[in-house]
């Protein structure tokens, strides 16, 4: 038994790292062959030396590979000395790419006008303990949503829904409408309706909104108006600042921090105070959300 479980290892650690050549030397995993970008493509170029260059393949010959940067340098290499070369999504803004963000369809928990594509998603965590999902069904209606990993013992578990549909995609507004619908929360079910609308780049813009927050219980419906207003600004290649701000009768709540923006992922560091108390307190926020889908994010 113990020969054949050393056997088993052996070939699963043999399979894992290639078949061995006729020559006594590891093939090697083959890569995909190195073509021209398709126009308005950008590419990011990685060599072995850990040179990195975002633009373009521009020319393919046999083994050499031509690469235009996006300053209009072109860099002459041998395929042999390329590790990548990969489609990346983003905007060239004064020479320097920025990345494109990987969750522009919401500021902290606000939604945006933006709309997920088909196809696209995001997985995520609100405040470490309530994970989410939500997954566009077409260019303009996406469905998600999420349950606390933690809830009171002798309840139900209660989850919340989160339908959106965008009812407007301009150059540079959007205008989305949707709900927040919580259930199993007590003996009743809460939530809120809204409307909102996006104004600006994906790397600075507006965002307000307002809606109606409800409560339903068995004995009795409760409801009322909110406002919000919200803002994103990149500062810098990997880092924007958010703000998302609500006022109803007799209170309201400010937020703001900074995201940091990864390819796919992205994480919300901030503080948040609610207002009309009698006295002050903040308290943190921290959200991480990941992005699936190879297509472009929407601006």
């Amino acid at each position: 038994m113990f020969r054949m479980l050393l056997t088993l290892s052996l070939v699963c650690l043999f399979d894992a790292r290639g078949a061995v050549a006729s020559d006594g030397q590891t093939a090697q995993p083959s890569r995909p062959a190195i073509a021209v970008a398709v126009p308005d493509a950008t590419q990011e170029l990685v060599l072995r030396d850990s040179t990195r260059a975002i633009g373009r393949v521009e020319r393919v010959d046999g083994a050499h590979i031509t690469f235009r940067t996006t300053s209009g340098a072109a860099v002459d290499v041998n395929e042999s000395d390329i590790v990548s070369v990969r489609t990346v999504t983003g905007r060239i803004v004064n020479g320097e790419f920025l990345p494109a963000d990987s969750n522009p369809t919401r500021l902290f928990f606000a939604p945006t006008g933006r709309a997920l594509r088909q196809g696209e998603g995001y997985v995520g965590v609100y405040e470490i303990m309530l994970p989410f999902v939500q997954v566009g069904l077409t260019d303009r209606i996406s469905i998600g949503a999420g349950t606390p990993l933690f809830f009171g013992s002798g309840t139900e578990h209660p989850f919340w829904v989160t339908p959106k549909v965008q009812v407007f995609n301009g150059t540079s507004t959007q205008a989305a409408v949707g709900i927040l619908h919580f259930m199993n929360v007590g003996d009743g079910n809460l939530g809120i309706a809204y409307s909102v609308v996006t104004h600006g780049s994906a790397d600075s813009a507006v965002t307000a909104g307002v809606g109606y927050a409800y409560e339903r219980t068995s004995d009795d419906h409760h409801g009322a108006g909110v406002v919000m207003i919200g803002g994103e600004r990149r500062v810098s290649r990997g880092v924007k600042l958010v703000t998302e701000n609500y006022v109803w009768r007799g209170g309201g709540i400010v937020m703001g921090g900074v995201r940091w923006l990864g390819e796919n992922l992205s994480a919300d560091f901030g503080l948040a105070a609610p207002l009309g108390l009698d006295e002050t307190i903040v308290f943190p926020m921290v959200n991480v959300v990941w992005r699936f889908s190879g297509k472009r994010a929407p601006n």
